[in-house]
């Protein structure tokens, strides 16, 4: 009989078991069947009978990493018996592969029970399907399990004819995670998952009641913050530290250097296997050239908790210049403003902001003004899911007669909103983008504003790529620096954290929303502002068109 003797866990592993029993690894491929523990049968099974599903490797045997078999033996061997366990990674390290042998080992290899349900969940159709064609193609690969194993693509569903033991990949967007009463539940990519609930992820883990030993396997990389759905699940693992759930977390120090590649690892513990470092040294490289590609790195190939680079504005990078802005002094500040007009939907947002050039910090006032229609707003307050009601009634939105946006009421109150701050048309450059400020200028000639003195101070500013980019740039600048003040006003704080970065070919970059109904009105004017102070003199037509626009 052979000797088992035990393999030394490097730091990286270690430092990455959050909670669960510390695996004790043994040189199982040396072992004789008979001597094998239960997870050392299940990466038996894996390495002697599954095939790699994709990638550079597809077709060829199984060859387990370090990691996975740590995962393994946690989850298999745990005196306690596992009813939940976290796999945390980045990206491209083997997760869907995994997945699918151990999909398999459920359903023809020895974890699989008599007539067993088996399934895998993601919140989209798209991964759900790349986790059973995995699965599929892993076992039509093998020569020892094709005739084992029946798919049928068009219900996602692979039957282990043995004993009659089934896998169904199923989504959120389909309708068939209740009644499953699976033996063992994995879901994936539950760091997608937006918020702290998700009734098709609450489907799918109670439905287990079957049987006495559910088991629920999560395998993905990190949720964007601390509030959403596999935060949550992580940090309560590693905060009450329950005996029957294992968490395994990779992840690099909050705050390392990009290029740093002893920390990859604590991310990629496939780094040099399956997983090609020159691949992660080009991806690193570009992150750091670009602020905009960092956060995405930072998430998906150094599976840090943080917002994505999609999302043009850190909270906490914000909230650090929410300081009370002082009034505007033509005296003291070059003095700009970006106008966003709307009609129904959006927000009709003014920003003037004050560039104090007496200031050593050369701190930037920053004035937000909001309007849109009193009319049905009790129904946009919750399709919006914002409290324009309560910032209604607080001052921080005025809300214009009738159902669509009252340019005579705008053009009023711009008046009056100069007026509180000393000043005139004369006095500033408000940027502004085409659509409907023939109205609003209508509306200011009928208040007896001369045409002269519009035209001097309105000059034309897109939001499309060619306009934003030097106008987000700067204003990024001004974030980082924390010159900006900002005075935490509520309705400018949700359009900025509604408000993502979107790329052109040439990494040029143009705001547009998280989703249809966020608004973004008010932190697209503040960057025409900031654009409009970058504009030179000679930049803006000498004769600006009125009416005809």
């Amino acid at each position: 009989m052979i000797e088992p003797r035990y393999i030394d866990l490097p730091e990286h592993i270690l430092r990455a078991i959050k909670s669960g029993p510390i695996p004790k690894i043994r040189n199982w491929r040396e072992l004789e069947f008979h001597q094998l523990t239960r997870a050392e049968r299940m990466c038996a099974f894996i390495e002697n009978h599954c095939v790699v599903p994709e990638g550079k490797l597809a077709g060829q045997p199984a060859k387990l990493a370090l990691f996975q078999e740590a995962f393994i033996y946690a989850v298999y061997d745990n005196p306690h018996q596992t009813t939940e366990a976290i796999l945390s990674i980045a990206r491209k390290n083997g997760k869907t592969g995994l997945i699918a042998f151990l999909m398999l080992g459920h359903i023809v290899g020895p974890e699989s029970k008599l007539n067993s349900r088996v399934i895998s969940g993601a919140m989209s159709r798209e991964q759900a399907s790349e986790v059973y064609r995995a699965a599929s193609n892993s076992a039509e690969l093998s020569d020892d399990l094709r005739s084992l194993v029946r798919a049928t693509p068009s219900q996602k569903t692979l039957l282990g004819l043995a004993v009659n033991a089934e896998y169904k990949a199923i989504s959120a967007e389909g309708k068939t995670a209740h009644g499953n009463n699976p033996v063992l539940t994995i879901i994936d990519e539950a760091g997608q998952i937006k918020g702290s609930t998700s009734e098709f992820i609450e489907a799918i883990t109670t439905a287990g009641g079957a049987y006495d030993d559910p088991l629920r396997i999560t395998i993905s990389t990190q949720s964007e913050t601390d509030h959403d759905y596999f935060s949550l699940d992580i940090d309560d693992a590693i905060e009450h530290q329950p005996k029957d759930k294992v968490c395994h977390l990779y992840e690099a120090e909050k705050d390392c250097d990009l290029l740093d590649e002893e920390q990859w690892l604590y991310a990629n513990p496939a780094l040099g296997e399956f997983k090609d470092i020159n691949y992660l040294r080009a991806e690193a490289d570009k992150a750091s050239r670009s602020p905009r590609l960092a956060n995405t790195f930072r998430r998906y190939q150094l599976n840090q908790r943080i917002v994505s680079n999609e999302a043009y504005i850190q909270a906490d990078e914000w909230k650090l210049c929410n300081g009370m802005p002082a009034m505007l002094d033509k005296e003291k500040m070059q003095i700009f403003g970006g106008l966003d007009l709307s009609k129904t939907t959006d927000l009709t947002s003014l920003v003037l902001i004050g560039i104090d050039s007496d200031d050593s910090d050369h701190a930037v006032h920053v004035h937000p003004y909001f309007w849109m229609p009193n009319e049905k707003i009790e129904e946009r307050d919750k399709t919006d899911r914002a409290p324009y009601i309560f910032w209604r009634d607080e001052g921080y939105i005025e809300t214009t007669p009738g159902a669509t946006v009252d340019y005579d009421f705008v053009a009023y109150q711009l008046i009056e909103i100069l007026e509180d701050h000393g000043l005139w048309f004369t006095d500033l450059k408000i940027g502004f983008d085409r659509w409907k400020i023939g109205e609003l200028k209508k509306s200011l000639l009928a208040l007896d504003v001369p045409e002269a003195e519009i035209n001097q101070c309105f000059i034309e500013h897109g939001q499309g790529f060619k306009d934003m980019t030097p106008a987000l740039e700067k204003l990024t600048e001004y974030i980082l620096n924390h010159q900006l003040k900002h005075g935490d006003n509520p309705v400018l704080n949700m359009c900025s954290f509604n408000a993502i970065a979107v790329e052109d070919p040439a990494e040029n970059v143009k705001l547009d929303k998280k989703r249809a109904t966020g608004r973004i009105d008010g932190v697209q004017a503040l960057a025409m502002a900031v654009g409009t102070s970058l504009k030179e003199p000679n930049d803006a037509p000498k004769e600006p068109s009125l009416f005809f626009i």
